[in-house]
Protein backbone atom coordinates (compact mmCIF):
# COMPACT_ATOMS: atom_id res chain seq x y z
CA UNK A 1 0.00 0.00 0.00
CA UNK A 2 2.82 2.51 0.33
CA UNK A 3 3.93 2.43 -2.82
CA UNK A 4 1.11 3.37 -4.19
CA UNK A 5 0.36 5.90 -1.56
CA UNK A 6 3.87 7.26 -2.40
CA UNK A 7 3.27 6.87 -6.55
CA UNK A 8 -0.18 8.85 -6.14
CA UNK A 9 1.69 11.79 -4.07
CA UNK A 10 4.19 12.13 -6.59
CA UNK A 11 1.79 11.99 -9.67
CA UNK A 12 -0.29 14.75 -7.83
CA UNK A 13 2.78 16.61 -7.25
CA UNK A 14 4.03 16.42 -10.70
CA UNK A 15 0.43 17.19 -12.39
CA UNK A 16 0.54 20.43 -10.02
CA UNK A 17 3.93 21.10 -10.63
CA UNK A 18 3.69 21.03 -14.15
CA UNK A 19 -0.04 23.00 -14.17
CA UNK A 20 1.28 25.80 -11.59
CA UNK A 21 2.77 28.18 -14.07
CA UNK A 22 -0.36 28.25 -16.27
CA UNK A 23 -2.32 28.70 -12.72
CA UNK A 24 -0.46 31.13 -11.56
CA UNK A 25 -1.23 33.65 -14.42
CA UNK A 26 -5.41 32.92 -13.96
CA UNK A 27 -6.74 35.02 -11.14
CA UNK A 28 -6.93 32.70 -8.18
CA UNK A 29 -10.53 33.68 -7.24
CA UNK A 30 -13.49 32.98 -9.10
CA UNK A 31 -16.02 35.61 -10.25
CA UNK A 32 -18.76 37.38 -8.09
CA UNK A 33 -20.82 35.77 -11.09
CA UNK A 34 -20.69 32.77 -12.78
CA UNK A 35 -18.52 32.60 -15.51
CA UNK A 36 -20.13 32.12 -19.08
CA UNK A 37 -17.41 29.57 -19.90
CA UNK A 38 -18.09 26.29 -19.91
CA UNK A 39 -16.73 23.07 -18.40
CA UNK A 40 -16.88 20.05 -20.15
CA UNK A 41 -15.66 16.51 -19.95
CA UNK A 42 -15.87 15.36 -23.54
CA UNK A 43 -13.58 12.25 -23.29
CA UNK A 44 -14.43 9.29 -20.82
CA UNK A 45 -14.27 11.07 -17.69
CA UNK A 46 -12.40 13.70 -15.82
CA UNK A 47 -10.15 14.60 -12.54
CA UNK A 48 -10.56 17.97 -11.20
CA UNK A 49 -8.27 18.65 -8.25
CA UNK A 50 -9.26 21.70 -5.81
CA UNK A 51 -6.89 23.30 -3.49
CA UNK A 52 -8.76 25.11 -0.51
CA UNK A 53 -8.03 27.21 2.47
CA UNK A 54 -8.14 24.80 5.06
CA UNK A 55 -10.44 27.48 7.14
CA UNK A 56 -13.47 27.50 4.22
CA UNK A 57 -13.20 23.44 4.08
CA UNK A 58 -16.20 23.51 5.64
CA UNK A 59 -17.68 26.20 3.32
CA UNK A 60 -16.71 24.31 0.31
CA UNK A 61 -18.46 20.84 1.71
CA UNK A 62 -21.03 22.51 2.41
CA UNK A 63 -21.09 24.31 -1.52
CA UNK A 64 -20.44 20.81 -2.72
CA UNK A 65 -24.10 19.95 -0.98
CA UNK A 66 -26.04 22.25 -2.62
CA UNK A 67 -24.35 21.38 -5.97
CA UNK A 68 -25.81 18.19 -5.37
CA UNK A 69 -28.49 19.34 -4.41
CA UNK A 70 -28.89 21.29 -7.15
CA UNK A 71 -28.28 18.18 -9.97
CA UNK A 72 -30.67 15.79 -8.30
CA UNK A 73 -33.42 18.47 -8.29
CA UNK A 74 -32.72 19.58 -11.79
CA UNK A 75 -35.90 18.45 -14.50
CA UNK A 76 -32.78 18.05 -17.20
CA UNK A 77 -32.04 14.23 -17.33
CA UNK A 78 -28.33 14.88 -18.32
CA UNK A 79 -28.15 16.95 -14.40
CA UNK A 80 -29.03 13.53 -13.06
CA UNK A 81 -26.65 11.77 -15.33
CA UNK A 82 -23.95 13.99 -13.90
CA UNK A 83 -24.82 13.12 -10.25
CA UNK A 84 -24.86 9.66 -10.98
CA UNK A 85 -21.25 9.99 -12.03
CA UNK A 86 -19.55 12.39 -10.06
CA UNK A 87 -17.84 12.01 -6.97
CA UNK A 88 -15.96 14.78 -4.56
CA UNK A 89 -13.49 13.41 -2.45
CA UNK A 90 -11.78 14.73 0.40
CA UNK A 91 -7.66 13.82 -0.28
CA UNK A 92 -6.63 15.67 3.42
CA UNK A 93 -4.11 18.43 3.75
CA UNK A 94 -2.16 19.50 1.05
CA UNK A 95 0.39 22.55 0.95
CA UNK A 96 0.72 24.13 4.52
CA UNK A 97 -2.97 25.69 5.08
CA UNK A 98 -4.84 23.92 1.99
CA UNK A 99 -6.88 21.23 1.99
CA UNK A 100 -6.63 19.02 -0.99
CA UNK A 101 -10.09 17.61 -2.66
CA UNK A 102 -11.18 15.40 -6.20
CA UNK A 103 -13.71 15.21 -8.52
CA UNK A 104 -13.87 12.03 -10.18
CA UNK A 105 -16.03 12.31 -12.98
CA UNK A 106 -16.37 8.15 -14.34
CA UNK A 107 -17.94 8.36 -16.84
CA UNK A 108 -18.28 11.83 -18.00
CA UNK A 109 -21.63 13.31 -19.65
CA UNK A 110 -20.58 14.54 -23.22
CA UNK A 111 -21.53 17.83 -24.35
CA UNK A 112 -22.98 19.18 -20.89
CA UNK A 113 -21.96 21.70 -18.82
CA UNK A 114 -19.83 20.77 -15.04
CA UNK A 115 -19.30 24.81 -14.46
CA UNK A 116 -20.18 25.02 -11.03
CA UNK A 117 -21.86 28.48 -11.27
CA UNK A 118 -23.69 26.61 -13.63
CA UNK A 119 -25.18 23.86 -12.03
CA UNK A 120 -25.82 26.23 -9.15
CA UNK A 121 -27.73 29.38 -10.54
CA UNK A 122 -29.94 26.71 -12.75
CA UNK A 123 -31.01 24.33 -10.47
CA UNK A 124 -31.36 26.98 -7.33
CA UNK A 125 -31.84 30.43 -8.79
CA UNK A 126 -30.83 33.63 -6.65
CA UNK A 127 -29.19 31.21 -3.88
CA UNK A 128 -27.30 30.02 -6.34
CA UNK A 129 -25.66 32.65 -6.94
CA UNK A 130 -24.69 33.16 -3.23
CA UNK A 131 -23.79 29.69 -2.74
CA UNK A 132 -21.35 30.23 -5.95
CA UNK A 133 -19.54 33.20 -3.68
CA UNK A 134 -19.14 31.35 -1.35
CA UNK A 135 -17.39 28.50 -3.11
CA UNK A 136 -15.45 30.81 -4.96
CA UNK A 137 -13.77 32.92 -1.54
CA UNK A 138 -13.29 28.78 -0.71
CA UNK A 139 -9.64 29.24 -3.10
CA UNK A 140 -6.23 30.88 -2.00
CA UNK A 141 -5.68 34.11 -3.29
CA UNK A 142 -2.50 33.05 -4.79
CA UNK A 143 -1.08 29.75 -5.96
CA UNK A 144 -2.52 27.53 -7.83
CA UNK A 145 -6.43 26.63 -7.14
CA UNK A 146 -7.37 24.21 -9.48
CA UNK A 147 -6.24 21.38 -11.72
CA UNK A 148 -8.61 19.88 -14.83
CA UNK A 149 -7.67 16.83 -16.19
CA UNK A 150 -9.73 15.09 -19.07
CA UNK A 151 -9.60 11.34 -19.47
CA UNK A 152 -9.62 9.24 -22.39
CA UNK A 153 -10.06 5.26 -20.93
CA UNK A 154 -7.09 3.23 -21.91
CA UNK A 155 -8.06 -0.46 -20.48
CA UNK A 156 -10.66 -1.16 -18.42
CA UNK A 157 -9.36 -4.09 -16.10
CA UNK A 158 -12.58 -4.96 -15.09
CA UNK A 159 -13.89 -6.27 -18.23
Amino acid sequence: MRPFVMALALTTAVSVAAAAPALAQAPAAAPAAPAANQRLFNGDGGVVLHYIVAEKANDFEAAMAKVKEALQKSPKPERKQQAATWKVFKAGPGPAGIVLYAFVIDPSVKNVDYSIGAILVEGLGEEGRTVYQQYADCYPKTGPSQVVINLDLLSDFSK
